[in-house]
């Protein structure tokens, strides 16, 4: 009899561990959602005061945090879900409640967008205004061999010093306009850290897949062997094995840059924790279907 109490007992507090733990998950994403939603107010605002010359790029900042406000949101409605089933009888294989805790240590919070890359915005913006120049088809492989139009340069700007480099951006409706985009930042962030990082992109079909190989190659100089699990690119059809390597990259102290293609309608959580992302948003005027979106 003892024998089965003392179980019942520790089935209760694994329960109540669970519980806690989902609580405190969703209480989280409540405060983001909530931080989220004053900095909103305060673009809205700013938008009211602002120059007609700015408006656009104040715009699209808001584009961008309404795209994590969404998936913000969705976790959260996950989340919810989830503290709804544990009440339901779960088979649970025993394990020490102190072991299972430490394997769950809190996630420490990023630093300030803007701040990430606000040491190197004098570089940013140099690099920004060369690649609008003429191209330079002779450049060393990672450097930008085609010319980046303002509109271009312009998202990069916001995303690298509005944004810290994490946040969607509006589409160019055109695959190839994104790549190079995409592109222009992996140079720029060659800059800045080396060969410290590593670029992965994900697009669900091999054919978009395809045209980010070419289109990169074109752009950087690159050949087939610069995209792989030990070179500078990697391309993923899905979203946990991109997660899954951008983990390992980060356990070895390297950065993982996350490109998500437009064609991508649902963006996993997981990835938005990475400190670099760029996500390309497709407009409301775009068609559900790839290929004719592009």
């Amino acid at each position: 009899m003892e024998t089965s109490a003392a179980a019942g007992q520790a089935r209760e507090a694994l329960l109540e561990l669970l519980l806690r733990d989902l609580s405190q998950r969703r209480l989280s994403l409540e405060q983001e959602i909530a931080g989220l939603e004053q900095r909103r107010t305060q673009i809205q605002k700013q938008i009211a005061s602002s120059f007609s010359g700015q408006s656009d790029g104040i715009a699209r900042r808001v584009k961008g945090f309404q795209e994590y406000l969404v998936g913000a949101l969705q976790d959260l409605a996950v989340a919810a879900e989830q503290i709804e089933l544990v009440a339901q009888p779960v088979l649970v294989q025993p394990s020490p409640l102190d072991k299972q805790a430490a394997a769950s240590p809190p996630a420490i919070s990023p630093p300030a967008a803007a701040g990430l890359f606000s040491q190197d915005e004098a570089l940013i913006r140099r690099l920004l205004k060369r690649y609008g120049g003429q191209p330079d088809f002779n450049a060393d492989p990672w450097k930008l061999r085609r010319t980046l139009e303002p509109a271009g340069a312009s998202l990069l700007d916001d995303w690298f010093l509005g944004q810290g480099g994490r946040g969607a951006q509006s589409s160019s409706g055109s695959r190839n306009r994104n790549v190079l985009i995409a592109a222009a930042a992996i140079a720029i962030l060659g800059e800045l850290y080396g060969d410290r990082f590593q670029t992965l992109v994900l697009a669900g079909q091999p054919e978009r897949l395809g045209e980010w190989r070419r289109g990169l190659q074109d752009c950087l100089g690159l050949s087939r062997d610069d995209f792989g699990p030990s070179s500078g690119i990697v391309l993923f059809e899905r979203s946990e094995a991109a997660i899954e390597r951008a983990d390992r990259l980060e356990e070895r102290g390297e950065l993982p840059f996350i490109v998500i293609d437009a064609a991508e309608r649902v963006v996993d959580i997981p990835l938005l924790q990475f400190p670099l992302w760029l996500a390309f948003a497709a407009g409301p005027d775009e068609l559900v279907l790839d290929e004719d979106l592009y």
